[in-house]
């Protein structure tokens, strides 16, 4: 498995570790001019939970790869959290405000797939 595959699906296990849902990995690889080769979109009930679902991302990826995000941002209200690891970005909302921003439908060209909680 290539590197950022194993990122990915760590990554994924992060959320999972935390009870994050409704996970969504949009493969951006086929679509000229993205900023990344994935995103990863998730959410959590709270504020505290987007929290919890952020640190566990950070200490799996950390203890398991070695990598750490380039960026995190967002942690100031914990109501959408963006986590940058170069290839993939990681974004961790809270329902409301993932429902407003809808980033899944802005890349309609990408590969979607949905990680069942």
């Amino acid at each position: 498995m290539e590197q950022t595959e194993k990122l990915v699906q760590t990554i994924i296990d992060g959320i999972e570790e935390k009870k994050g849902s409704d996970i969504v990995v949009a493969d951006l690889q086929g679509i000229e001019g993205t900023i990344c080769r994935y995103f990863i979109i998730c959410q959590g009930n709270s504020p505290t939970q987007v929290e919890a679902i952020t640190e566990s991302v950070g200490d799996v990826c950390r203890e398991r790869l070695g990598e750490k995000p380039a960026h995190v941002v967002g942690l100031e209200n914990a109501l959408w959290v963006a986590m940058d690891y170069g290839d993939v970005l990681v974004h961790i909302f809270v329902p409301d405000v993932r429902q407003y921003y809808d980033l899944e439908h802005l890349w309609a060209d990408a590969k979607i797939t949905n990680i069942a909680d």
